[in-house]
């Protein structure tokens, strides 16, 4: 657990705003006819303008031997996260995960939103989007990390659409992943007790059908087991006395 100063804070804060309307903007190109590989170099672009260095290209893992070649995870339909930006194209309906981290000053933030491609709205994303809030909500000073897993999976399920169990958010600030992890699911009053200073990041993420995923042959993309599509959002958040500040939001 990583307890963040004022100073920090500070800094947390300026780039969260930053990264929020890079992501905001990223969005707004997520139409019928762009690559996915076109959004992850407007999203370099970007992340540079504002003074930072993206926190993803790059990042290594244990178990996967080539580190992660892009500023942007793009992920669409079946794809829940850390999808691989590549020539493909979206389409109308396409729903797509767009996933963005950036170190500023040192310190870093991480924040996603999920996008129907064309007009209309979808429930998924809706729901998935609701269920961030509601996370949100129940943090503060002396809570626990069940009692955020428990209110997300409580309002996912009972939309009928299915938990992701084996990915979870995270600390993050000074790395792009710090403990505590904070799963979408779980039990009230159980997990690491919340402290004011932490940073963390919230991201649930819903499947329309099995929660099941599985690595893809990339080595990176999570996929559902069963075809189903998967909507994700992300927040990072900061612990306060009487509740949680959102920095990642314009």
């Amino acid at each position: 657990m990583i307890i963040k100063n004022q100073k920090e804070l500070k800094i947390l804060r300026e780039g969260g705003k930053k990264l929020a309307a890079i992501l905001n903007e990223i969005a707004h190109h997520a139409v019928a006819g762009v690559s996915a590989r076109e959004l992850d170099a407007l999203a370099e672009k970007l992340i540079l303008k504002a003074g930072g260095k993206p926190s993803f290209k790059g990042y290594r893992t244990d178990n996967v031997l080539t580190s992660y070649p892009a500023s942007l995870c793009v992920s669409i339909n079946d794809e829940v996260v850390h999808g691989l930006p590549t020539d493909k194209v979206l389409k109308n309906g396409d729903v797509v995960g767009l996933d963005i981290g950036m170190w500023y000053k040192g310190l870093c933030t991480d924040t996603a939103l999920t996008v129907l491609v064309g007009s209309g709205t979808n429930k998924l994303i809706e729901a998935t989007k609701k269920s961030l809030e509601i996370g949100i909500a129940q943090i503060s000073a002396g809570a626990h990390v069940g009692d955020i897993g428990f209110a997300i999976q409580n309002f996912l399920e009972k939309e009928n659409f299915g938990v992701v169990r084996e990915l979870v958010g995270h600390g993050v600030g000074r790395a792009v992943h710090e403990d505590p992890e904070i799963p979408n699911f779980g039990k009230k009053g159980t997990g690491a007790e919340l402290v004011e200073g932490m940073v963390i990041a919230l991201e649930p993420m819903a499947t329309d059908g099995s929660p099941k995923v599985k690595i893809s042959p990339d080595c990176w993309t999570w996929v559902t087991r069963d075809g189903s599509r998967a909507a994700h959002f992300e927040h990072t958040v900061a612990v306060t006395k009487d509740g949680a500040e959102i920095l990642t939001q314009l």
